[in-house]
Order: C-alpha cells, then sequence, then structure tokens
C-alpha cells in the first residue's frame, strides 16, 4: 500500500498517512471488513517509523473507519446505515435516491475544511493540560463576557488586524453562529428589514426568516456589494442593517476593495445603518486589506475558531461598543448561561503557546497550493470563474455546459454531491454557479469530474 508520504510538507507525517489511508477507503481500494496491511508491511513499503503507522491507525479508529481487532490487526469498518455526511449535508442533493451523502461521495461545496485536514496533536495536548491543571475550566461556567485569559488572546490577535479595542467591546461565544443569534436577537424585531449580500450564506437566511427579519438582497461583485444596487436599496428600504462578509466571502471567496469597503462605511453612516461584518474565514487571510472594523468603530465584528481548529470546539467572539457588549452579554446568559468555559481554556492554550498560529500557518499553504491546482484544473474545463480568490476556502464558479442537468448528471457519475441551486439565494432564486471548496477540488472524484465536463470531452449519460 503505496501512500506518498511527502518528508519536505508541513502537514505532519502522521496526518498525512490518515489522509491516505482515508482516501483509499473512501475510494473503496480496501473494502468493508477487509483487512489493511500489516503495520509492520505498510511501515516498510514507505519507508515509515511503525509507530507513526500505529498512531494514524489508531486515529483512524477513533473516526469509525477502522477497526482494531486483536489478532487481526486493522479492519476496515462498515459505514453505519443511513450516515449522514457533515454539519451541511442538509444543503447538498442526491435527486435520485433523495439521500444524504454516503462515506464515499464527495461534498464539493462542503462548508469548512474536511475532516482529514484535521490536525489532533495539539489540541490533545492542549485538552490534557487543561483537564491536568484547571479544575475551574473542567467544571465552572465561563463569565458573561468570556474567560478574561481568551479575551487578552484574541485582543492580540485583533491588534494584528489594526482592529484596536480594549476589553470591554468583546464578548466570547459559542462559535460565530451564536455570535450572529445574538446580535439577531438583541438588536433586531420582528418586521425589521436588513440587506444580505447574493450569494450568500444560507444559515445567516434561515436565522434571519427565524426571527421574523426580511431581507433585501445586494449582488456580491468580485470586489464586495455591488455599490450602486447598495445605495438604492438603503435609499428606497431605510434598512436596520446590513450583514456583510470582508475577506473570502462566503460562498464566491471575493474580499472587499478598499475602496467598495470606504463607500460601504460612508453610505451606511449616512443613512445610519447597523454593519454586522462576519469575518470567520480571517485566519486564512495572509494578505494586505483593511476590514472595516478597522475603519470605523461603529461596526459590529464577528469572528470565529471554527473554521480552522475544530467545528466541535466552539468558540468565536463578537467585537462592538462598549453599550452594546454589554446588552448581548445579557442576552447571552439568559440564553445559555454563557459559554463553554473549557473550550476557551483550551483555545487561550493553543493561542498563548503558538501552537494556533503554526496551524493556521500550514493550513493557508496548503489552501494555496490547493487553490492553483483547483484554478488550472476549471480552467482546463472552460468553467468560468467568479474572480480568483487569492485566498480562503472558496471558489465560486459554473460549468460552460449549456445544460445544467447534464452537469448534475456528471457529477452523480462520479460520486460528486453539488449544491442545490437555490442555497444560496435569500430569495430562493436559482443559479447554475457552484461553491466550490478547494479543499476538495483536488480530490480524484473532482478531477475527474472537471474534466467530463470540459467542452472537447464527450459527455456519458
Amino acid at each position: 500500500m503505496e501512500l506518498r508520504i511527502d518528508r519536505q510538507a508541513l502537514v505532519p507525517v502522521v496526518q498525512q498517512i490518515v489522509d491516505a489511508l482515508a482516501c483509499g477507503i473512501r475510494r473503496n481500494e480496501v473494502a468493508p471488513g477487509a483487512r489493511l496491511p500489516s503495520v509492520r508491511k505498510i511501515a516498510r513499503v514507505n519507508l515509515l517509523n511503525q509507530s507513526c503507522v500505529v498512531e494514524a491507525c489508531e486515529r483512524l479508529v477513533a473516526q469509525g473507519m477502522l477497526e482494531s481487532r486483536h489478532g487481526a490487526g486493522y479492519i476496515v469498518a462498515a459505514p453505519a446505515p443511513g450516515a449522514m455526511g457533515h454539519q451541511d449535508a442538509v444543503w447538498f442533493e442526491d435527486a435520485e435516491i433523495g439521500q444524504g451523502p454516503s462515506l464515499c461521495e464527495l461534498q464539493l461545496g462542503f462548508g469548512s475544511l474536511p475532516e482529514s485536514w484535521r490536525e489532533s496533536d495539539d489540541l490533545a495536548y492542549a485538552i490534557r493540560e487543561i483537564s491536568r491543571t484547571d479544575m475551574a475550566g473542567l467544571f465552572n461556567y465561563s463569565s458573561p463576557l468570556g474567560l478574561p485569559a481568551l479575551r487578552q488572546q484574541i485582543l492580540k490577535c485583533l491588534k494584528q488586524l489594526d482592529i484596536n479595542v480594549d476589553g470591554s467591546r468583546i464578548m466570547t461565544t459559542a462559535g460565530a453562529s451564536q455570535g450572529l443569534d445574538l446580535i439577531v436577537r438583541t438588536l433586531l424585531r420582528v418586521g425589521d428589514c436588513v440587506v444580505v449580500e447574493s450569494p450568500g450564506y444560507p444559515v445567516l437566511f434561515d436565522l434571519l426568516r427565524l426571527h421574523g427579519v426580511s431581507m433585501l438582497e445586494v449582488p456580491r461583485t468580485p470586489s464586495g456589494p455591488d455599490i450602486a444596487a447598495l445605495e438604492a436599496l438603503l435609499l428606497r428600504y431605510q434598512p436596520r442593517a446590513l450583514f456583510i462578509n470582508s475577506f473570502h466571502h462566503n460562498p464566491t471567496g471575493s474580499s472587499l476593495a478598499p475602496e467598495v469597503a470606504q463607500r460601504v462605511l460612508q453610505l451606511t453612516k449616512e443613512q445610519g445603518v447597523l454593519v454586522i461584518e462576519d469575518d470567520v474565514y480571517a485566519d486564512l487571510h495572509s494578505g494586505p486589506g483593511k476590514r472595516l472594523a478597522a475603519l470605523d468603530d461603529r461596526v459590529i465584528y464577528v469572528g470565529s475558531y471554527s473554521k480552522t481548529l475544530s467545528s466541535s470546539l466552539r468558540v468565536g467572539f463578537v467585537v462592538a461598543c462598549t453599550e452594546v457588549i454589554a446588552r448581548l452579554a445579557e442576552v447571552k446568559m439568559i440564553s445559555s448561561m454563557g459559554a463553554s468555559r473549557f473550550c476557551e481554556s483550551v483555545l487561550a492554550r493553543l493561542l498563548a503557546n503558538g501552537a494556533y498560529r503554526k496551524l493556521v500557518q500550514r493550513q493557508r499553504q496548503r489552501l494555496n497550493s490547493d487553490r492553483q491546482t483547483a484554478l488550472q484544473l476549471l480552467e482546463d474545463a472552460d468553467w468560468e470563474v467568479f474572480g480568483k480568490p487569492a485566498g480562503g476556502l472558496f471558489i465560486w464558479a459554473r460549468s460552460r455546459m449549456p445544460d445544467y442537468a447534464q452537469v448534475r448528471t456528471q457529477a452523480r457519475r462520479f460520486g460528486v454531491l453539488l449544491s442545490p441551486t437555490t442555497t444560496f439565494s435569500a430569495a430562493g432564486v436559482a443559479n447554475d454557479w457552484q461553491r466550490i471548496n478547494v479543499a476538495c477540488a483536488c480530490d480524484p472524484r473532482a478531477r475527474a469530474f472537471f474534466q467530463a465536463t470540459a467542452a472537447d470531452r464527450p459527455q456519458a449519460f
């Protein structure tokens, strides 16, 4: 079993072994119930240390992909009946069987880093340290504004983004989702009208509908919201707020141009419109650029560590004026008794010891490499790309095939799941653009799918 380990890569060898074995299992190179080659053989063929192979296999046991049987080594586990995919599987379709994705199907527009990209060593070490040294972190509630040690670390990170605030203006949350929910339920009322970007974030659309808030859609361009359309909406409808992504917009991957950012702030200030800046992909950005919150302290800024560190270790934060933070903190305590002190303690440890910074550096480098490959694959297949994102997780693109049903047919043929056509529109308007996760686009199934949609290739139906 050849794993093709790259010893010059920034990804740890054990994680590369996990990725390679998991990929082979998902591609059915080893059938459920079959035995893997022995640890000794895998190590010998790939010139690896046996302990690294054992550790990788044990991680896959923990993930449910392998079983460890005494005297028989490692066995490929059978998928659980009706097993679903990851957290946003509900937004993907399989028109023929009407079920969620199986383990062998690739969600091309998956909303986070794939599980195979997650690195557990530093996280596991921090969890053990907190469990051993911080009993309060294990058993007690966090404070209304969040763990002081974590807030100090977040403030240091914000300063690197030129967002200079004091501790009274920051509150931790259980991920960005809780932050947005607190903002909506505290600052908006049933019947209020807000502006959202189109295409945009479907979870935000659902949240606003849940609270009875109506939405106006402003088109997103490669440099930010369409300024002329935004100005017209603000003047005509006088909305309460604008929800906006600054860098690596979900789903287009685009980022705000400086002149667009300045114009957005000018228009919203003139009309008295709240600006909520969702910047959950901040740590995947390494180039120049100013956040709206760095340019105007009226902006409510939302961040998160769930996209990069762990979708399960839910930690995010909100930055706003002191009065707004006080109101948000009150609602936070009423609705949830605060966030998880344990999760906050673990994250504070990772930020303080530099492990998190090194993690996101590896993620950015890996994404940059895969993004270039993905853009080349799309160009070779003659797909139309919405700008060319310089960072982040997503590419927004569409095939030039005249019949979108044919595109979906080809996707199913190669085990690729596409997002439904109405997913990223608040009004449910259909279009044939697709959110493409850079980390998924280089998968062999995605490569085969793109090649099959190229204009000069015969189509199989």
